[in-house]
């Protein structure tokens, strides 16, 4: 049997989970007999890249995440040229606009099976009500294009249905899974990782993680960070991470806590980052599966993050970390501060995070189910496989 081809178009590959998730799939994939295309755009201004080093990989320059009409018709005519021309048997997207253009794309040329990832969404915190109710009308309608929508959490799945994406016969979850033994081998000393970036021998360090946009809330940090510091004068916070918001950020934080915090850009040499660490935060006000959390749980590192979208499937409160509500500096500085003065509880949660994160959410066990998602949809019947698509409604 010829190996099935399947084509994943992901609208940029900017630093973060869903890029390098793209990355690992395309040797993998390939290991589990598939012939593998990854298509990607352009990432924006201080956003990073993470471009695959082999594997066949196509960039469409016009693909861009902001609206741009004449940017967007050009990238649709580019992908359309491209399903048309690769005959794939799967086109499996990711992102909002590579999920629009590739399964409009994909409907056209009659691709057997298209599938669409949900990293998360943005139909909620992210833009202005007209805005997100165009853009929930325009998923609800490719949902009728969709053999299947995924979503990398029950939160995210049960998010999106109650939005009327989809049905539930549609939605499967596939868990976020990334490569993770760098961060579960032994790691540097903490004094020899602070050494490398250039922090303080002394006292706790205090971390974020993530892009610098207002998703992410990096104010709430912030605060929470001047309420720490007013408790303990030996703590130094660290910034990791670049996007849109850096220079307010940094503006900001050096008004707040002088030379107690340290913006650091974008570390590629996580196993240094986190042992540097020793309270990881998350302060977003959405999440799909934050890739932090992991990372910090593979370090075993103790988190505290707010409980937003599928936060709860990474962390167990009052087990492997500590949860509060959004946008709650004080909550975040009273879970720190729990933490930083209960050393055994911290060493226990880190423990149980790394176990937790080590059973479920490798990049092997992403790629397996995967695999095996496409060869259930392509050995699908197509009148079944299709059964979907043109439905009234495209939703309950």
């Amino acid at each position: 049997m010829t190996a099935p081809r399947v084509l994943r178009i992901v609208t940029r590959l900017n630093v973060g989970g869903p890029a390098r998730q793209a990355v690992y799939l395309l040797g993998a994939l390939e290991r589990r007999g598939f012939l593998t295309e990854l298509v990607s755009g352009s990432v924006g201004p201080g956003e990073g890249e993470l471009l695959p080093t082999d594997g066949l990989h196509t960039r469409i320059p016009e693909l861009k995440r902001p609206l741009d009409p004449f940017a967007d018709l050009r990238a649709a005519r580019a992908v359309r040229r491209l399903v048309r021309a690769r005959s794939p048997h799967v086109v499996h997207t990711h992102m909002a606009k590579a999920g629009a253009l590739g399964r409009l794309a994909a409907h056209r040329a009659r691709v057997p099976v298209v599938i669409h990832t949900f990293h998360g969404h943005v139909l909620e915190g992210y833009f202005a009500r007209p805005v997100t109710a165009m853009f929930l009308a325009a998923e609800r309608r490719l949902a009728r294009w969709s053999d299947a929508l995924v979503a990398v959490s029950p939160a995210v799945r049960d998010e999106l249905l109650e939005l009327r994406i989809g049905v539930p016969s549609q939605w499967r979850v596939v868990p976020v899974g990334l490569e993770l033994d760098d961060l579960l081998a032994p790691a540097p000393g903490t004094g020899e990782a602070r050494r490398r970036l250039g922090l303080s021998q002394h006292g706790a360090v205090v971390g974020i993680v993530g892009r610098l946009v207002p998703i992410k809330d990096h104010v709430t940090f912030l605060e929470a960070a001047a309420r720490i510091a007013a408790r303990r004068p030996d703590v130094t916070f660290v910034v990791a991470g670049d996007g849109e918001l850096r220079s307010a950020l940094e503006a900001q934080g050096r008004g707040m806590l002088g030379d107690r915090i340290r913006f650091l850009g974008w570390v590629t040499d996580l196993p240094t980052l986190y042992a540097a660490i020793d309270v990881v935060v998350l302060t977003s006000r959405n999440e799909g599966t934050p890739v932090s959390l992991i990372e910090a749980g593979a370090a075993a590192k103790p988190v505290v993050c707010t409980r937003v979208g599928g936060v709860d499937d990474v962390v167990r409160h009052d087990v492997t970390g500590l949860l509060v509500p959004a946008g709650d500096p004080a909550g975040i500085a009273a879970a720190v501060l729990r933490l930083m003065e209960d050393q055994g509880m911290a060493r226990s949660m880190g423990e149980a995070a790394r176990g937790w994160v080590r059973d479920r959410f490798t990049a092997e066990r992403l790629a397996d189910d995967l695999s095996n998602l496409y060869r259930e949809l392509i050995a699908r019947p197509a009148n079944r496989r299709s059964s979907l698509r043109g439905s009234p409604d495209g939703a309950r």
